[in-house]
């Protein structure tokens, strides 16, 4: 009999044997996405769906009926959607696949303040169902701007189009921003409630769905040699990280408006600190999960708004050089007001009052026209209690550091002290490097499309987070839009790490960040 594959180190690199677990192909379904016309069908429910049909994960009976308020025949739908597809997956994109798939997607222009044109819509979709077999399972995806959320959702329930009791499921996905603040977003979630029950409603974080997101739990829980490990007893600081090296790019109406508290901390930046430091749940099932990430939000420290450069700090690019090219400031950015005081980039000290972190500080940053496109966790554990070494070497020894990365290059390392060869006492930091083989990994968007099909929440947001996030964040945001919050922008340039008032606020603990 054949020994077992198992894993093996070369140089700094870890290998893994390749997974042998396979993905359940959903039941039959049709899908209906508001904003069918716009970018992000383009850019990734498209090319989703197609990596979907490729790998032969999507249900052989489905049907996508793309909705928009511009008018356009179903072939000219399609052939924008191969267009983007293409550009998007060049090096997969067969005709072949394509054809089987675009035979099943079909477009009907509507108004979304039109009650009579969702029931046009609605009697679209049964024929469908009908001609495709899908059995009355439906999933609306709004892929639309948050204005128009109240519009689409209510008059979907005018029309009865929710009611997924008498015939097949009905799922709704709805995408960030839930809101700009807590009153936008309980009056959001209201709407929603009023037409949808809570484990019909998918609030998608695309972060959640990225790979090593999900292998968060997967590591602490299924490791014996870390979940003793995981908590201030061992543990000094965690540092996570959000930075992006474009700039606003289109997205500038949209920016200007909410700024880098609202884009990236409300949402991802604060599901990726619960995901870290949430406690064990009874069963690995989604309301057990949601439950666990809700209390860690619960034990947040409330932020002190008369001490707020102790806890935060802000910026905004201006011009800088990335990779020899010459980057204009955001003020200069087309669409953009030229006195704008929106923040770019922000860096956040956490606090959390419970058993396991008390004492232990979380750092949260995140920016645009950084050195670096990086999301990670970086887990800093304490040096050891007694070095024997130290009167025998000059350099102090650097503490383990284990680094979970969402993007680029998913995976983790983790750094350790060895003894260097060949000398008598040198220590050296050795590197365990894991990452994940891009063939087997799914995008974010066939994550969500898979899980809401299948009905799978664990990877969605709950209500309450969404509440309970904002009810932290929105005095915070207030607080540092007021005059009272002092605001020197441009305070870092295009291409560097950030502000420098964001190295003094580790400085004040004795410790750094992590380099980007």
């Amino acid at each position: 009999m054949a020994e077992p594959h198992k894993p093996e180190i070369r140089g700094t690199i870890i290998h893994g044997s390749e997974s042998t677990c396979s993905i359940d192909v959903p039941a039959p379904c049709g899908l209906i996405i508001f904003g069918a016309s716009g970018d992000l069908t383009h850019r990734k429910i498209a090319p989703a769906l197609y990596r979907l049909r490729k790998n032969r994960l999507l249900p052989e009976s489905f049907f996508m009926l793309g909705t928009a308020r511009t008018a356009m025949s179903n072939a000219a739908f399609r052939e924008t959607l191969r267009a983007a597809v293409q550009e998007s997956l060049p090096d997969e994109f067969r005709n072949e696949i394509w054809d089987s798939l675009a035979d099943s997607f079909f477009y009907h222009s509507i108004a979304y303040d039109d009650a009579a044109g969702y029931q046009h819509l609605q009697k679209r979709a049964l024929e469908l169902t009908h001609r495709f077999g899908t059995g009355g399972n439906l999933i609306f995806y709004l892929a639309v701007p948050p204005a128009v959320f109240t519009d689409v959702v209510t008059h979907i329930g005018q029309v009865n189009f929710s009611d997924g009791v008498r015939e097949g499921f009905r799922h709704i996905v709805i995408e960030k921003p839930i809101g700009h603040d807590i009153d936008s977003a309980l009056a959001i979630n209201k709407t929603l409630r009023a037409v949808f029950q809570e484990h019909q409603i998918y609030r998608m974080d695309h972060y959640l769905a990225k790979e090593n997101v999900q292998n968060i739990l997967m590591f602490r829980f299924a490791n014996a040699i870390f979940e003793p490990l995981w908590n201030r007893n061992f543990i000094d600081h965690v540092q996570i990280t959000a930075s992006e090296k474009l700039g606003v790019e289109h997205r500038a109406g949209y920016y200007e408006r909410a700024g880098i508290l609202r884009d990236m901390f409300q949402n991802h930046l604060f599901q990726l600190l619960a995901l870290t430091a949430m406690e064990p749940p009874a069963e690995f099932v989604a309301g057990r999960v949601h439950d666990e990430r809700m209390k860690v939000f619960q034990s947040v420290r409330p932020f002190q708004l008369d001490r707020l450069l102790e806890h935060i700090v802000l910026g905004q690019y201006g011009r800088g050089s990335m990779n020899g090219v010459d980057m204009p400031a955001y003020r200069e950015e087309h669409g953009v007001a030229r006195d704008s005081m929106t923040p770019t980039y922000a860096a956040l000290r956490v606090m959390i009052d419970n058993w396991r972190w008390k004492g232990v500080p979380f750092y949260l940053r995140s920016g645009k026209r950084l050195a670096q496109r990086c999301a990670e966790i970086a887990i800093f554990f304490k040096p050891v209690p007694h070095l024997m070494f130290s009167r025998l070497m000059h350099d102090q020894i650097e503490p383990n550091t284990l680094i979970l990365r969402v993007q680029p290059n998913e995976g983790m390392s983790m750094s350790i002290q060895v003894k260097n060869p060949g000398s008598r006492l040198c220590l050296n930091t050795v590197l365990m490097d894991f990452t994940y083989p891009r063939s087997v990994v799914l995008s974010e968007y066939e994550r969500v499309l898979l899980d809401c099909m299948q009905g799978d929440q664990l990877l969605f947001v709950r209500a309450d987070a969404v509440t309970l996030s904002w009810e932290l964040l929105t005095p915070l945001i207030r607080a540092t839009e007021s005059d009272a919050y002092p605001k020197y922008f441009p305070n870092y340039a295009a291409g560097s790490s950030g502000p420098v008032e964001a190295d003094a606020l580790l400085s004040l603990d004795g410790r750094s960040w992590r380099p980007l």
